[in-house]
């Protein structure tokens, strides 16, 4: 397939096929939450467990700075982009639960606001199941693996977003280390600090200086505790507890600017239609590296010390 990734012909075939899966995608969000998306936006999607250390709250914060800014100026524009979340908390899960209902709330007030005019959509698939994912990973545009980085074991989510021909949108941390290395710097967008300078930032790390050198954030988080959302304004303390009392254990607001500026790099990308379609053939190709018969083998000789069978 890397023969054929500047092929016009090939790029045309694909973006048709990735079109045909959002429209199948289009018709499951509307069917399942009631929610109607604009099928020619950016699917930028979020599936996985919901936890703190995977970071959906960082994903939603920059929701929110988006409808911030179209709310104080009009002028502001961007590409029509679905955030779409898909996660399950585990039932004793308090901050977990939290975020969902934070997500959904938001959700609800933006996917009313007659001043977004179609720009922004979220949605919160409930019930995430590999059913699900058979719909939801084909019709992605942009794969979303943000955790903090030295956190993530290595899941195999990040492989199927690859393989149906998504951009990776990542930290580098777990297999996006290992897609990073694949697909080269120009075929994905990574950002955000890596494991080495957290270590070094932990010792000397402050929440409060985040939160007070930008004002996006700090507007972002303050609105958690107005009632905009919901119309309690408790509602969402947990969740700012999280941050304060904890110091930003996964350094959520250390790396919001960084995210911020990946996702409008992302927009720039997905406008030139052939070196998107170019990027994505990229990762399909690449992707067979993980291939389980690949891993198998390297378990059985490296660890295993098993003797291939010969015939």
């Amino acid at each position: 397939l890397m023969k054929y990734v500047d092929d016009p012909e090939v790029q045309d075939r694909f973006l048709a096929v990735k079109q045909e899966r959002k429209n199948i995608l289009t018709k499951y969000i509307k069917d399942t939450t009631g929610i109607e998306v604009d099928p020619n936006s950016i699917f930028d999607t979020q599936a996985k467990r919901l936890h703190a250390y995977k970071r959906q709250l960082l994903n939603i914060l920059q929701v929110i700075y988006r409808y911030q800014r179209m709310k104080s100026d009009p002028d502001y524009r961007m590409v029509p982009h679905t955030y779409l979340f898909a996660a399950k908390a585990a039932g004793s899960y308090v901050f977990a639960k939290k975020v969902i209902k934070l997500i959904n709330c938001v959700a609800k007030v933006v996917n009313n606001d007659p001043d977004v005019k179609g720009m922004i959509k979220v949605v919160f698939l409930p019930n995430y199941n590999v059913s699900m994912a058979e719909t939801l990973v084909p019709g992605t545009d942009v794969s979303e693996q943000i955790s903090t980085a030295g956190k993530e074991a290595s899941g195999t989510g990040n492989m199927k977003f690859m393989m149906n021909g998504a951009i990776t949108l990542g930290t580098l941390d777990g297999a996006n280390v290992e897609i990073d290395d694949l697909v080269g710097r120009d075929n994905d967008v990574i950002f955000g600090h890596t494991v080495e300078e957290l270590n070094d930032l932990k010792y000397h790390y402050s929440w409060r200086d985040c939160y007070d050198s930008d004002s996006r954030l700090r507007d972002a988080l303050q609105s958690l505790s107005t009632g905009v959302w919901n119309g309690n304004p408790d509602e969402f303390r947990l969740i700012l507890n999280e941050i304060t009392t904890k110091n930003d254990e996964f350094f959520v607001l250390a790396d919001f600017a960084a995210y911020v500026e990946a996702q409008e790099k992302i927009e720039k990308l997905y406008e030139d239609r052939r070196n998107w379609a170019k990027m994505c053939l990229v990762n399909i190709a690449q992707s067979g590296y993980f291939s389980s018969d690949r891993t198998i083998e390297e378990y059985a000789e490296d660890i295993w010390k098993i003797e291939p069978l010969k015939f």
